[in-house]
């Protein structure tokens, strides 16, 4: 048995760290989170990936993939809290219950750290890109601005949110980044439509190969895996919501994550279907590229875009946040202090964006990355728990539902993975550091 000073430790660290320090949050931060953490950046390569599918695979593999990952969040949910008592505060947390201490952390963390860190990366170099157009479309006749600088300038708001201590506190930062989400989804597929359709489109696939077509068909289902993405903080932000056996954090979790989902159907399917067909194939792998006009209302876009990136920076960031503070107190014994806060959160901050200076092509990395990590963490890796957990009857509706998601899950993953390594084997030529 524990003694009851160790409790208390254990509690008193519970009680700085960022998922367990602060219980109070109302259903609909978790309807904001959820759309910060889901809709990233990714959305504005979705008129692409549909190019690269065409009209009847790009539907049905959108559409699929709103449902299956909507069945796979609300499991994790219920998983939340099935033991009586006991919250699992962290996806980690579930999948050690699930497959043991020490195979549950193998399993889930290097996945999730995959996904998260991937993603932090990937919006260091997405703000700094989007910073850049907003400065070239406001002033083209300026001085051209190495990339560079313009992440360094997207990073150092960073060293400054990154302070802020848990979930929570975030909540603000995390309203803003959901509205703009909604608006430059909404700016692309409605300046799509005022742009109209030209006479000379063409839905044909992009590549004049069969073989070229079939692996860009594959890269094309990273992107759609790389799109569905917040399963990886879900947990952590049901952790914030308070829970009492007559009212456990489930129900408001739910509420929020249904209004979630209709913000992701509102912001998926009007920019990926209306985008492809108003410019077919010839759609650039963001659709901000291919709008070059009204000005004012691109540089808007792009605009919006790093507000909306610097939120989802911070709620992928958190749970690292955790998972380094976490080792940090109960493992090498420091103290739960401000200066060690500063210190470790500001190191990551660094990292991720010293990674992002050095290659700003890691987005195309990500494709690869999307259907290694993300595919797994999102489509299947919840179904498996629930398998072990529940035991549903053999051939009945649970039982069934979860292994077709499984198969499709387990083919999304390998079949994205061949594809996006064609597509960086093809790229590499065209890659350069420090750009």
């Amino acid at each position: 048995m524990k003694g009851e000073g160790e409790m208390k430790a254990g509690k008193s660290i519970d009680d700085w760290l960022p998922i367990t320090s602060s219980r109070k949050a109302k259903w609909w931060y978790s309807a904001f989170h959820n759309v910060t953490a889901i809709v990233g950046a990714g959305v504005l390569s979705l008129p692409y990936a549909m190019a690269e599918l065409g009209w009847g695979p790009g539907v049905t593999v959108l559409i699929l993939s709103w449902i299956i990952t909507f069945y796979t969040l609300w499991q994790m949910v219920e998983m939340h809290e099935m033991v009586p008592g006991k919250r699992f505060d962290r996806y980690h947390e579930l999948g050690q219950h699930a497959f043991g201490e020490k195979l549950g952390l193998w399993i889930v963390v290097p996945q999730q750290l995959l996904v998260q860190v991937g993603t932090n990366i990937v919006y260091m170099v997405t703000g700094g890109k989007s910073l850049k157009k907003f400065h070239d479309v406001v002033c083209p006749s300026c001085k051209s601005i190495k990339l560079t600088y313009f992440i360094m300038i997207f990073g150092s708001v960073h060293f400054v949110l990154s302070q802020l201590p848990n979930f929570n506190s975030i909540s603000g930062v995390s309203l803003a980044a959901a509205v703009m989400s909604l608006s430059y989804s909404t700016i692309a597929w409605g300046a799509s439509v005022h742009k109209g359709r030209p006479e000379t489109v063409d839905y044909s696939y992009k590549s004049s190969t069969k073989i070229g077509a079939f692996f860009s068909f594959l890269s094309a289902l990273g992107d759609v895996a790389f799109a569905y993405a917040g399963h990886n903080v879900v947990l952590e932000i049901q952790a914030t919501i308070p829970s009492t056996p007559e009212k456990p954090s489930k129900k408001p979790m739910m509420k929020g994550v249904i209004v979630a989902y209709i913000v992701v159907a509102m912001c998926y399917f009007p920019a990926s279907l209306i985008s492809y067909w108003a410019f077919g194939n010839s759609v650039d792998d963001n659709i901000l590229i291919t709008l070059e006009k009204p000005r004012w209302l691109i540089a808007m876009a792009n605009m919006m875009v790093t507000i909306h990136v610097i939120g989802g920076y911070q709620i992928f960031a958190m749970p690292v946040f955790d998972m380094i503070e976490t080792v940090l107190v109960k493992k090498m014994n420091f103290k739960p202090s401000f200066p060690l806060r500063f210190i470790s959160r500001s190191i990551y901050v660094a990292l991720t964006m010293f990674v992002g200076i050095s290659l700003p092509f890691f987005g195309s990395l990500m494709g690869f990355f999307g259907g290694f990590a993300f595919a797994p963490t999102t489509y299947f890796l919840p179904c498996i728990m629930w398998l072990v957990l529940y035991k549903p009857k053999m051939f009945g509706l649970s039982w069934t539902a979860n292994w077709i998601c499984i198969i499709l899950g387990v083919l999304l993953m390998v079949l994205a993975s061949i594809g996006a390594l064609r597509q960086i084997i093809l790229q590499a030529k065209s890659y350069t550091f420090y750009s």
